[in-house]
């Protein structure tokens, strides 16, 4: 991933079981307040499970501690997947465990994804995931 702008990532993702190399970007056209969410676009690889397909999505997200002093931050949205050619309503919350450790639970419009991230520093990341609740994946993130 390359930030070029605290509102823009840009980035490749490698997919060894698609054999598919797919652009990420994440736009951040209006930031989060203390009472206002963030609106994010982005594109990415199509829902997990499925064998190719881009992903363009629409969401908003706001952390929720100043209200209800908990950790967390749910998200909601749409996507539209160019492999079955169809909108979805997505969603899923971030769980912050403490400075290094966050859980996160998405819904992609199909299956749930829990995930468990592991931040070494700004720059690496290690997450497991437990794919459509049944298949353990494990990613790895650098960030420059």
């Amino acid at each position: 991933m390359y930030r070029p702008h605290p509102q823009i990532s840009l980035g490749v993702e490698y997919n060894p079981y698609a054999k598919e190399i797919r652009p990420l970007l994440t736009l951040i056209p209006i930031k989060e307040t203390a009472n206002r969410p963030a609106v994010i676009f982005g594109i990415s690889s199509d829902r997990i499970g499925t064998p190719n397909g881009t992903s363009y999505y629409l969401t908003a997200s706001k952390d929720l501690t100043r209200w209800t002093n908990l950790p967390v931050a749910p998200y909601g949205g749409i996507v539209y997947g160019t492999y079955e050619k169809k909108w979805r309503a997505i969603g899923g919350m971030n769980i912050r465990i403490n400075d290094k450790l966050t859980s996160l639970i998405m819904f992609d419009g199909v299956k749930a994804h829990p995930l468990i991230t592991y931040n070494f520093n700004d720059a690496h990341g290690l997450t497991l995931m437990l794919a459509r609740d049944k298949s353990l994946g494990l990613t790895y993130t650098f960030s420059f």
